[in-house]
């Protein structure tokens, strides 16, 4: 087994995220990579978010901040320099996301900081949230990444973030500040720059082995990544397809709250489009019922796995 580390040296979202989609496509065989990497004032959206549902998206950009969408589903989260964000990509074969946990887990535990794994994908400490994270399957590798909220700014957290109101209703908190904590309040010399080493202490601990230091310059020069960085930063991939959504159908579930828009032809009584925005973990089914839905009839509902609750629930909430 070979381990790596990436260290960003660079604030800027779209590189970021480029660079992990690099390695996620492109790693080799019997390798596992953790990568640190922080974004300077952006919001992070879910591949299934409406970013207008999410972000006051014109006080963000008229800022100076960004808006991204990541590969991965989940909800919308703040970056600024006062957190750290992890990435393990890995093979199929050594994705262990409890063993990757156990390394933020352990490198905390250096601080004093007990912490718990919490509900469907977060890290919790004395009950409260500091990390979110999310998933998903490439060709060879899958990957998994998260926060880590050390001294971010909540006011500005609350001031460009919308947060769904069933959804703080269903945690029986007031505000998204609420639900959230900074580890500095526990350990104020903790920073996003000394917990880095710990990190990578721990990521050695945990794997047993030494990690190769990879080159962040060599990474962002590569045409690879500079493609994917033109592609992820375009105004189509951020906003094309959800200028003109209408919700027309809502619900929260236990996997996730979900939004449709349905263009409907009357005449012929089908659904001659569908487009859902989710922060469901698993975009892929979203995708799945985008394309399940797409030209059926309005009439009856198509066959589906009854087994499938994403599916179930969707089908539901549009024939319901």
């Amino acid at each position: 087994m070979k381990l790596q580390v990436v260290i960003s040296n660079q604030y800027n979202p779209f590189l970021n995220r480029a660079v992990e989609q690099y390695l996620t496509d492109n790693q080799e065989e019997n390798t596992v990579t953790m990568y640190l990497w922080k974004n300077q004032r952006t919001v992070v959206i879910g591949y299934n978010q409406n970013p207008y549902a999410e972000c006051n998206v014109k006080m963000l950009l008229d800022e100076g901040g960004h808006l991204m969408r990541r590969g991965t589903g989940g909800g919308a989260v703040y970056h600024d320099l006062g957190n750290i964000n992890f990435s393990f990509v890995a093979d199929k074969s050594l994705y262990d996301v409890k063993k990757q946990l156990s390394v933020i887990q352990d490198a905390l535990l250096s601080y004093g900081l007990t912490t718990e794994i919490s509900g469907r994908n977060d890290l919790t400490c004395e009950g409260r949230k500091f990390s979110g994270n999310a998933f998903a399957k490439g060709q060879r590798n899958d990957l998994h990444h998260g926060t880590i909220l050390i001294k971010t700014d909540g006011t500005m957290m609350q001031r460009y973030l919308i947060v769904d109101k069933a959804k703080l209703m269903k945690n029986g908190v007031k505000s998204v500040a609420s639900r959230v904590i900074n580890l500095s309040e526990l350990v104020p010399g903790l920073t996003s720059e000394n917990i880095k080493q710990p990190l990578i202490d721990s990521f050695e601990k945990i794997y047993g082995g030494k990690a190769t230091v990879l080159d962040f310059d060599t990474l962002i020069n590569k045409s690879e990544v500079q493609a994917i960085t033109s592609e992820i930063s375009s105004h189509e991939f951020l906003f094309g397809r959800w200028e003109q959504f209408k919700t027309t159908k809502k619900a929260r579930f236990p996997w996730g709250g979900v939004e449709i828009s349905l263009e409907i032809d009357e005449a012929n009584a089908i659904i001659k489009d569908v487009q859902i925005a989710s922060d469901c973990l698993e975009p892929e089914s979203i995708a799945k019922a985008e394309q399940l839905l797409k030209g059926c009839s309005t009439k009856a509902a198509p066959e589906y796995d009854a087994n499938d609750e994403i599916f179930r629930d969707i089908i539901g909430l549009v024939y319901g």
